[in-house]
């Protein structure tokens, strides 16, 4: 019987970490039931309860430590820990919980994470405190190259994000929404703050419009990342010529729901963007950050972002041309998505085969 540590942006009610949670602490007791589990979470108490789970509280050291000395495997992930675009101080947190491990010789494993961005520090830091982690499964081509690099003798494999595992429950009502099926077709909108990207607002309102005006598919805002998810959507229902909507916050359960029954998405959250995979509903991504990148291009998605960090902001032509093709090309996009549906799920689990290698070494 093994203990397993999960190590990860727990407990705040982020869309994407919560329902990686819920999918990895599913597939581990489906895989391994003899397995016990506990989080680092920022809010144990409601973890522990939402998934019947141990928690400890991530911010204290003390906690933590006891929790490594509890544990067989330490896993950090899934989701974008190692990088410090967001501040050093996060890598140095995530990074510190596997030097922990590592030193208490535990197993160690990183667990279907995106790496970078990491500038010279962070590298550094990723290559000193890490060292000696004994598996590691990253969820982009990019994220592979870097941590390979970084981590020469620790095996790392291409892998997916759990997500792409995540199954949304069907009886899940919509009609209070206004998203029921007598109430047309909508488009599910997925933003975020984006400093690298101020005028997302006017651009993400352009392509909203251009949804309602020539395509009749009028457009609902979902707030995946709480209240500045919703903060920013307001920015751009602002900018909107139409009349878009923002949804109350919801259960991952409800957002998924939302995603799949969506005719089309434009997204900036990744995990908005690979539940629309995961159910083929066309999307069209703004690439806030190099993981939405990496997703469509492993996904080899053939509609190009509608605007990415580092380009110049896109024209109106060029936002209602794509807008167009979204829609337009909607039956085709579709069939890619579900023609990579299977291969993207089976590396999916193979995050959990490596655990369970792991686990058996």
């Amino acid at each position: 019987m093994a203990r397993v540590l999960l190590s990860g942006y727990y407990g705040f009610g982020n869309f994407g970490d919560e329902a990686l949670l819920e999918v990895i602490v599913a597939n581990i007791r489906r895989r391994f039931p003899s397995s016990q589990l506990e989080v680092l979470s920022a809010t144990p108490k409601a973890t522990a309860a939402a998934h019947r789970v141990e928690a400890a509280p991530r911010w204290d050291w003390r906690a933590i430590r006891a929790a490594i000395a509890r544990a067989d495997v330490v896993l950090s992930g899934g989701g974008g820990l190692l990088q410090n675009a967001t501040s050093l101080r996060s890598l140095l947190y995530y990074a510190g919980i596997l030097r922990e491990a590592i030193r208490a010789h535990r197993k160690t494993m990183i667990f279907a994470q995106s790496i970078g961005p990491l500038d010279f520090w962070g590298r550094l830091v990723v290559h000193y405190f890490c060292a000696g982690t004994n598996r590691a499964t990253v969820r982009d081509s990019r994220s592979r190259l870097l941590l390979a690099k970084l981590l020469s003798n620790t095996p790392v494999e291409q892998t997916a994000d759990p997500v792409f595992l995540y199954e949304a429950p069907h009886d899940v009502d919509l009609r209070n929404d206004g998203l029921g099926p007598e109430s047309g077709p909508y488009a599910a909108i997925s933003v975020r703050p984006s400093p690298a990207l101020r005028d997302a607002p006017a651009v993400i309102g352009r392509a909203v419009d251009r949804l309602a005006d020539r395509h009749g598919i009028r457009s609902a805002f979902v707030a995946l990342g709480g209240a500045s998810d919703a903060a920013a959507a307001t920015d751009v229902i602002r900018a909107c010529k139409s009349s878009p909507v923002l949804l109350p916050e919801c259960t991952p359960a409800k957002a998924a729901s939302i995603l799949r029954g969506a005719r089309v998405v434009v997204g900036m959250r990744l995990h908005a963007l690979i539940l629309a995979a995961r159910y083929a509903v066309p999307f069209l991504a703004i690439a806030y950050d190099p993981k939405v990148s990496a997703l469509c291009d492993d996904l080899r998605y053939p509609l190009p972002r509608l605007w990415s960090v580092g380009e110049r902001r896109p024209l109106d032509d060029a936002i209602d041309a794509l807008v167009d093709r979204l829609v337009d090309e909607r039956e085709t996009l579709r069939s890619h998505l579900s023609e990579c549906r299977e291969r993207i799920v089976a590396a999916a689990e193979r995050n959990f085969d490596v655990l369970g290698e792991l686990i058996d070494a």
